[in-house]
């Protein structure tokens, strides 16, 4: 009578065994495992107003935005790295994220490190003024401080169009901005584009100086290495896509005081 319970009970729990063996087959068979999630790790400074910045706790942008339906079309999820311009390329260049999404201008120095996608936009870098001021155009700058954003191209043009004009360099575009209001230094260079959300979203006492002094486009940096071209042709093609149905066009107004930077003028 034990022999016959003994048995039994092997009986059963093999018979418990194979089931899950065989449920677990099933489960794979019918694509029960979950699949692998798809993340690209972006960098933005958050305080780059219309570009990337926070609102009610999210962020938020013209560029957030670009990133977001590219990285959505192509079944990405999007992690966001927060840092000030400088650190977001520093992390770039040492891989700790995938791309930058703050208005990364294309340079020849740039273009040696990194792999561009598509441009999705135009700047023209160009300097505001205290409206006071007496300051017209940009010969009335030689001899006077300028502020900019810290390892932005903007201040590298300045320097490059005319060394007489003195940059001074911030971490955040508030902190070269606000010294321009509160007259601490004679002018701010930013894009023109830029430059006209933030004067019309703040009803800023800035005027601009002359006209842009440089043009140059805007698009998503990656790493030369396999991965970064991998992400470069997937980021090229629906950036077109995005260009021929009219999203950038959309999204340049929806943050840009109705212009469009997305086509060059």
């Amino acid at each position: 009578m034990m022999k016959r319970k003994f048995a039994l009970i092997i009986s059963m729990a093999l018979l418990l065994f194979l089931a899950a063996c065989g449920g677990t087959n099933e489960s794979k068979e019918k694509g029960g495992e979950t699949p692998e999630k798809k993340v690209i790790r972006a960098g933005s400074t958050a305080q780059s107003y219309p570009n990337g910045y926070e609102e009610n706790g999210k962020l938020v942008g013209f560029d957030v935005e670009v990133l977001e339906k590219v990285a959505a079309n192509l079944g990405y999820e999007v992690e966001w790295v927060k840092s000030d311009f400088a650190g977001l390329m520093g992390q770039l260049e040492t891989g700790k994220i995938d791309t930058v999404a703050n208005f990364v201008a294309v340079t020849p120095e740039r273009k040696e490190k990194y792999n561009f996608s598509e441009t999705y936009a135009y700047a023209g870098a160009t300097i505001v003024t205290h409206k006071d001021n007496d300051y017209d155009s940009l010969e009335d700058l030689k001899g006077k401080t300028v502020s900019g954003v810290l390892g932005s191209n903007n201040v590298k043009n300045l320097e490059n169009y005319d060394p007489e004009i003195i940059p001074k360099t911030y971490e955040t575009r508030d902190g070269a901005m606000n010294d321009a209001i509160n007259k601490r230094v004679d002018g701010y260079v930013n894009s023109k584009s830029s430059l006209i959300a933030e004067i019309e979203k703040g009803d800023l006492p800035l005027k601009f100086v002359g006209d842009p002094f440089v043009y140059e486009d805007i698009a998503l940096p990656f790493m030369k290495n396999e991965q970064g071209e991998k992400l470069s042709k997937e980021f090229n093609a629906e950036i077109k896509k995005l260009r021929e149905d009219g999203t950038l066009t959309e999204l340049s107004k929806k943050y840009f005081a109705n212009e469009d930077i997305s086509v060059k003028k």
